[in-house]
């Protein structure tokens, strides 16, 4: 996979936080998650600014996954622990910004975009995006309890399960009439629609913004059981090594390889 890069731009009280890989439909590297993750850190601490929008370069997609080709050195189920701690920690970034965050859904969001926008506050979509996670139909991997419950809190149990389970990509109309999206516009409409939602914000009392989220995270992530167990089984699965060799070699990805449970 080609390197891409996190891009951050500062305009007075907003932070805007772009994944840059158009080769790839802004996958992220694995050296963009931990970009992600630090950049997120450092954003914490930075009391001027009020809002953080999270968006796609190119217009064509948001994140459209991760970089399959990092699960080639996998040996084990305990490196799929591994990495889901990592991504785990790039999310716990996102999710305990004190401030307000947007995220700006233009085209596909798969499988990482669908987590980040997930921890997102809001969502402002085109009426083409598409938003998914069809880890069941590609790759044969699984997510974290900590990325289960960010998504199934975000998009609700029966849309995660129809994401996760029968891989279906659900539409912004969809989303927006469950509440999952905040907005959906056009295409020419859309910087002024997050203009405004990034104003409104702004302005709101940054500690009660602060105290807010954080209580609402409390409320629905603490206390979350251990699913290392799953995880080891899925990542250390001859199912999981044959899932991304297919994906990575066949030219045709819409049709999932034939799994044998083991």
């Amino acid at each position: 996979m080609s390197a891409g890069r996190i891009i951050c731009e500062r305009s007075g009280p907003i932070a805007r936080i772009v994944f840059h890989n158009p080769a790839a439909h802004n996958a992220l590297t694995h050296e963009m998650w931990g970009e992600l993750r630090d950049l997120c850190l450092e954003l914490a601490n930075d009391k001027t600014i009020r809002v953080v929008t999270f968006r796609g370069s190119g217009g064509k997609a948001f994140v459209s996954g991760t970089d399959i080709s990092h699960f080639l050195g996998f040996t084990a189920g305990r490196d799929g622990i591994a990495y889901e701690g990592e991504i785990d920690a790039a999310m716990a970034a996102i999710d305990t910004l004190p401030m307000t965050t947007v995220a700006i859904v233009e085209g596909w969001a798969v499988g990482g975009g669908l987590n980040i926008l997930s921890a997102c506050d809001f969502r402002i979509a085109t009426a083409d995006a598409r938003v998914g996670s069809p880890l069941g139909r590609t790759i044969g991997n699984c997510l974290s309890m900590s990325s289960y419950a960010r998504v199934a809190g975000a998009v609700g149990i029966p849309a995660a399960k129809r994401m996760l389970l029968l891989g279906e990509m659900l539409t912004a109309p969809e989303l927006l009439s469950s509440g999952v999206l905040y907005k959906v516009v056009k295409a020419d409409e859309l910087d002024a629609a997050v203009t405004e939602l990034c104003e409104r914000a702004a302005a709101n009392a940054p500690l009660t913004t602060r105290a807010t989220k954080e209580a609402i995270r409390r409320m629905t992530r603490a206390n979350l059981p251990n699913i290392d167990d799953l995880i080891e089984l899925v990542y250390g699965s001859e199912d999981f090594k044959r899932g991304v060799h297919a994906f990575l070699d066949r030219k045709d990805k819409k049709n999932p390889p034939d799994w044998t449970g083991s």
